[in-house]
């Protein structure tokens, strides 16, 4: 029998190549390799500055980059240089280094596009990604000439894990069961799916290889301090945001907004999750063009 995760990520691939992405690998230092999806011509041109603005998505935690950013890919690499990472150990990235702090994920990525060649870009984070996003705006905001986010506060706390209802992230995120993968993705989704349980069989079994450094990962992300400070940002932020998150809520949305104050941006979209962007990609894809169009 066909592994419908596999067909259904190989479906995503076609789409992100005929949007004029390849998959390249760059090792940022021994050890250390980052997968990208990315204009072919990067390749050619290898240290180059792009010729068309740069922009880099950031996946979450349920998906890697394809899985996850396919919809936007070919919407937005008309006008942009589009790059799709995947994130230390999802799709094949791998670090042999013990460090598994979201600041280590974002100076993986930053000497990854260095190394291709791109100085200044537009971080796109989802999730996980998000908090990836920001830690790239904190600590280069030289290279981030301004920064979107969908579902993820710059810092996740112990009150943002006890909002879920769950003892430990990775009792959502990291599920063992058909059971579980079901929560996760009907709390994720706006849109309801119903499928027979050997689906997502295949997903478990595709998609959470690295069980371990995941945990990992999620462990390094949590910070123990719900008193801690926001960092400040000089660049423009959007939130762009699913009016049904059931993770973070509008509520929560536009109460960051506040906190990061007047450079900061916020729209929602009706009848979208979690994952608004697979929930709503026409929409969402109009709106963060729209948002693009007016920094470059």
């Amino acid at each position: 029998m066909v592994n419908l995760a596999v067909a259904l990520r190989s479906s995503m691939c076609i789409i992100v190549k005929s949007a004029g992405l390849v998959p390249h690998t760059v090792e940022t230092e021994p050890g250390t390799k980052v997968n990208f999806w990315l204009p072919k011509n990067s390749i050619e041109n290898s240290g180059r500055k792009p010729a068309k603005p740069a922009v880099l998505l950031i996946h979450g935690f349920a998906g890697d980059g394809v899985m996850t950013w396919a919809f936007q890919a070919r919407s937005l690499s008309k006008r942009y240089s589009v790059y799709i990472p995947d994130l230390l150990f999802f799709g094949g990235s791998y670090t042999d280094k013990p460090d598994r702090s979201p600041e280590f994920q974002a100076e993986c990525l930053v000497k990854a596009m260095c190394i291709l060649g791109v100085d200044k870009f537009v971080p796109v984070g989802f999730s996980y990604g998000g908090v990836v996003a920001f830690k790239i705006a904190e600590l280069h905001g030289n290279m981030v000439k301004a920064l979107v986010v969908t579902g993820a506060p710059p810092i996740m706390t112990d009150s943002n894990v006890n909002r879920f209802g769950f003892s430990s992230m990775s009792d959502v995120l990291l599920p063992k069961t058909v059971r579980g993968l079901k929560f996760l993705l009907s709390v994720a989704l706006h849109k309801r799916i119903w499928l027979p349980s050997w689906p997502f069989k295949d997903y478990l079994k595709t998609m959470f290889t690295n069980r371990k450094e995941m945990a990992e990962l999620l462990e390094a992300l949590i910070i123990n301090n719900d008193t801690t400070t926001l960092p400040s940002f000089p660049q423009r932020i959007h939130l762009l945001w699913g009016e049904n998150d059931l993770f973070f809520s509008v509520e929560f949305a536009k109460d960051l907004q506040t906190k990061l104050g007047e450079m900061t941006s916020m729209e929602s979209i009706k009848n979208g999750g979690h994952l608004v962007q697979l929930d709503r990609p026409f929409v969402y894809n109009k709106l963060l063009n729209k948002f693009l169009a007016s920094v470059y």
